[in-house]
């Protein structure tokens, strides 16, 4: 038993899956700086908030994806970790964030939706009582149509990867539909992104979504990571 499951202590064990999707394109700049922080706490905020809402969880995951631009520079287009056991592997966590570096971009639409959709496939927990599995993704630009040239076209873009917003609505999936790859009751996906296509639309369309529309060259407010964390707090 590791150490997070020592602090149980309860009659249901609660799992807690988190995909942190992050834009680490040059235009980020100073965000990034404030998002990686409040990434490198989030584990520790979420179990004080979960502690005093007298609950434990048993178990802990987070994993990160960065992304760029497919169409600008393939070889870095996505940076992404494993699912990694808090607070066991918290140092490999941190040393992936801290090395971050916000670089490249091209034009102004990201690869956002493609770290989403690698989000969505991403083997989630399936155990323990209740789950709970969240994706956040922070950007402050566009994202190119799934299925573009300029992208499917990169060496380094995966074969996973569906061909239009559509295809990847139906793997995020609302209830009963076939092509779900994600629990309907665990799944969350909140947005911190501008009001451009497509991330206003996805957030009209999807269900177990909230979204906050940023403006281009603004910061993570403390208010925002609160919003995350009770979120996930509430809603177990």
């Amino acid at each position: 038993m590791n150490s997070q499951q020592s602090q149980y202590s309860g009659n249901l064990k609660y799992a807690v899956d988190i995909v942190l999707c992050i834009d680490a394109t040059g235009s980020m700049g100073a965000i990034l700086d404030q998002v990686k922080e409040s990434a490198l706490s989030f584990h520790q905020r979420l179990n004080t908030v979960m502690g005093e809402k007298g609950k434990a969880i048993s178990q802990l995951r987070l994993k990160v994806i960065a992304f760029r631009d497919f169409g600008d520079h393939p070889d870095d287009a996505i940076e992404a970790t494993d699912f990694l056991l808090f607070p066991d592997q918290a140092t490999q966590f941190e040393r992936f964030v801290r090395g971050l570096r916000p670089t490249g971009g091209g034009d102004i639409p990201e690869s956002g939706l493609e770290a989403l959709a690698l989000a969505v496939q991403a083997p989630w927990e399936r155990g323990l009582d209740r789950r709970r599995h969240v994706i956040v993704l922070f950007t402050d630009a566009p994202a190119h149509p799934l299925g573009s040239p300029a992208q499917t076209r990169a060496y380094s873009y995966p074969r996973s990867m569906p061909r239009s917003i559509t295809e990847l609505f139906e793997q995020w999936g609302v209830p009963h539909s076939q092509g779900a790859v994600m629990e309907n009751s665990a799944k969350r996906l909140l947005l911190f992104a501008p009001e451009e296509p497509p991330w206003a639309q996805i957030a009209d369309d999807w269900n177990n979504t909230l979204y906050f529309p940023s403006e281009a060259g603004e910061g993570l407010e403390e208010w925002e990571m609160d919003e995350i964390i009770n979120t996930i707090a509430n809603s177990l």
